[in-house]
C-alpha cells in the first residue's frame, strides 16, 4: 500500500537543490515541513498556516502561477481560503518536480506524488492538469507539461503495465526501495530499478492519453507526437487494450493466455489478485480487464466500470486529435473503434437495477451478471463520470448513481461531525477522502452543495493548511498523508471552478 512506503523527504530536498541550481543553505524535508504548521497564519476561524516551502527550495517557479494565486485570492472574502488556496494551488510545482530536463528539443519531467519518491502515471497527470489553462501564456510551464507527456511515454513504452515508475537513470536521482519486489510474481516481469510498482491499472492508460490531448488542446502544440517514445507507446497500449478485452475462456472452453498477472505473498487481500494473479473470470463485453483500482487496491470483478468509462472518453479524444493533426491514421481508427466498443460495454454490462435507486452504474462487473455496487473516493470514480466526460451530469442513470454513492447505500460512504463523503477500502473505515468531496462539488450545479463541500474541505485541513489523503469523520486531526499533491491540485481546481460558476461563494 502506498501509505506504507518509505517517505521521500530527502529526495524532495535533493530535487529542490537541483531545481534552484545553487545550494543556498539547506532545504527542509517537505515530509517533515508539511507535518507541522508554519506562520504567518490567516486571520480567519481556522488560522490556516503558510505551508509553501521557502522560495529558494521550490522545485519549479512560474510567474504566471504566482499571478493566478494573486488574482484568485484577491477575489476571495474568506481569509482562511485565501491562505489555503495559496498553499495548495502551487504545491505540485513547489514540491514535486524532482527532475526537469529542458536542455533539448524534447523536454522530460519527473514528478513525485508527494511523500513517495515515485511517479504515478495517474497522479502526475492530475497534478499538472490545473495548470494547463495557463500553459499557453507561459512557455516554461508548457514545457514542464510537455516533459511529463514525454516522460510518461518513455515509461509506458519500457513497461506497459506499470502504474508507478522510478526516476530515469539520466536524472541522477537514485531509485527508491518499495519493499515488496521480492514478494511478487508478476507477468510480464519488470525491473524495479525503472518500475516502482507494477500494479496494472487501466486508468494509467487513460491518464497518459489525457495529459497528451489536454496539453494539445491547451497549447496547440503536438511536438510530443514526434518524440521517440510517444507513437510506439500508444501503439503498444492500443494492442494491449485489444488483448485485454478477451474473455477468460475461449469459445471451446479452454483458458485464454493472460496478458498480465500480479500475485503477491501478503496478508492484505487488496494487495494481490485472484486466480493466481490473473483475476476472476470474465466474459467478453467490450470492456477492458484491469487488475487494480486507482486506489492501487485489487479489483474483485475485473471490469472496473469508471476506469473503462474514462478509457472510452480518452481513446475517443486520442483518435480525434490524431485525425485533426493528420498523424497515424491507423492508430486514430483503432482508438475510435476501441472507444466505441468500451462505451457500449459500459452501458450494456456496467449497470444494474438497484432496489432503492433504480438503474445505476456499478463499480465493477464481470460480464456474467455479477457486479459490485459501491463507489470509491479515488478517481476515476462513478461520482466523476460527468467530470470525465462520459455522461452529462443530468443523465438519469448517473443521477441515480450519484444518490447511491452519496448515501449509506454505498458501503464506503461515511458521515460524521467533521466531514461527510466517500472513503475507500485503501484507508479503511470512517475516513473520508477530501478529493471525493471536491469531486462532489465539481459535479454539482447547486450553489448550496458546492458551498457545503468548500466548508468541509476548509475544515478538513487539520490545522496544517494542506489537503490530506483521508480524514477521520469525527476528527480531522486523524488523517493519512500530510503531503499528497494530487489532492491539493484537485481541490485547487475545484476552488477555481466554484468561483467561476458561483461568484462570491468564497
Amino acid at each position: 500500500m502506498r501509505c506504507s512506503v518509505v517517505l521521500a523527504g530527502l529526495a524532495w530536498a535533493a530535487a529542490a537543490t537541483a531545481a534552484r541550481r545553487a545550494a543556498d543553505g539547506e532545504c527542509p524535508s517537505y515530509t517533515d515541513y508539511s507535518s507541522v504548521p508554519h506562520g504567518p497564519y490567516s486571520s480567519g476561524e481556522y488560522r490556516v498556516p503558510s505551508m509553501r516551502p521557502p522560495a529558494r527550495c521550490r522545485t519549479f517557479r512560474s510567474a504566471t502561477v504566482e499571478a493566478v494565486i494573486q488574482n484568485v485570492t484577491s477575489a476571495m472574502h474568506d481569509p482562511d481560503w485565501k491562505q489555503l488556496f495559496a498553499n495548495i494551488f502551487p504545491n505540485t510545482l513547489d514540491t514535486t518536480v524532482a527532475w526537469h530536463d529542458d536542455s533539448g528539443r524534447d523536454p522530460y519531467t519527473f514528478l513525485i506524488t508527494g511523500d513517495i519518491t515515485a511517479q504515478w502515471i495517474r497522479d502526475s497527470t492530475n497534478q499538472l492538469l490545473p495548470y494547463l489553462p495557463y500553459a499557453a501564456q507561459d512557455t516554461a510551464l508548457a514545457r514542464l507539461v510537455l516533459g511529463l507527456v514525454n516522460m510518461q511515454a518513455e515509461e509506458l513504452l519500457g513497461y506497459t503495465f506499470g502504474n508507478a515508475f522510478q526516476p530515469p537513470p539520466r536524472s541522477g536521482l537514485a531509485p527508491s526501495e518499495n519493499g515488496i519486489a521480492l514478494d511478487l510474481d508478476v507477468v510480464p516481469p519488470f525491473n524495479n530499478n525503472t518500475v516502482f510498482e507494477a500494479k496494472f491499472e487501466i486508468d494509467s492508460f487513460a491518464s497518459f492519453f489525457q495529459i497528451a490531448t489536454a496539453y494539445w488542446r491547451a497549447t496547440g502544440d503536438h511536438a510530443f507526437v514526434s518524440a521517440p517514445a510517444w507513437v510506439p507507446a500508444v501503439t503498444s497500449i492500443l494492442s494491449s487494450i485489444r488483448r485485454l478485452q478477451e474473455p477468460t475462456y475461449t469459445a471451446d472452453g479452454r483458458l485464454n493466455k493472460p496478458l498480465v498477472e500480479y500475485s503477491r505473498l501478503t496478508d492484505t487481500a487488496t494487495e494481490t489478485q485472484f486466480g493466481g494473479g490473473r483475476g476472476n473470470p470474465v466474459r467478453y463485453t467490450g470492456m477492458v480487464r484491469t487488475l487494480f483500482r486507482p486506489s492501487d487496491d485489487a479489483t474483485i470483478f475485473p471490469f472496473l466500470v469508471p476506469a473503462n468509462a474514462f478509457l472510452a472518453v480518452e481513446l475517443g479524444r486520442l483518435g480525434a486529435m490524431l485525425r485533426e493533426i493528420g498523424v497515424a491514421p491507423a492508430l486514430a481508427r483503432e482508438a475510435e473503434l476501441l472507444a466505441a466498443e468500451i462505451r457500449r460495454g459500459v452501458l450494456e454490462f456496467g449497470t444494474a437495477v438497484h432496489p432503492r435507486h433504480g438503474r445505476v452504474f456499478v463499480y465493477e462487473a464481470d460480464g456474467y451478471g455479477s457486479s459490485l455496487v459501491m463507489d470509491d473516493a479515488n478517481g476515476p470514480a462513478l461520482l466523476s463520470l460527468p467530470y470525465l466526460g462520459f455522461v452529462p451530469a443530468g443523465d438519469e442513470t448517473y443521477q441515480n448513481t450519484r444518490r447511491l454513492a452519496l448515501s449509506p447505500d454505498n458501503p464506503w460512504h461515511f458521515s460524521g461531525p467533521a466531514i461527510t463523503g466517500v472513503g475507500s477500502p485503501h484507508t479503511g473505515y470512517m475516513k473520508v477522502w477530501p478529493m471525493a468531496v471536491a469531486m462532489r462539488g465539481l459535479t454539482s450545479d447547486s450553489a448550496d452543495e458546492v458551498a457545503e463541500c468548500l466548508d468541509m474541505l476548509k475544515s478538513s485541513a487539520a490545522g496544517l493548511g494542506l489537503m490530506h489523503e483521508s480524514v477521520g469523520v469525527a476528527d480531522p486531526a486523524i488523517y493519512t498523508r500530510s503531503w499528497f499533491a494530487w489532492c491539493n491540485s484537485l481541490v485547487a481546481q475545484f476552488v477555481v471552478d466554484a468561483m467561476a460558476r458561483f461568484p462570491g461563494i468564497i
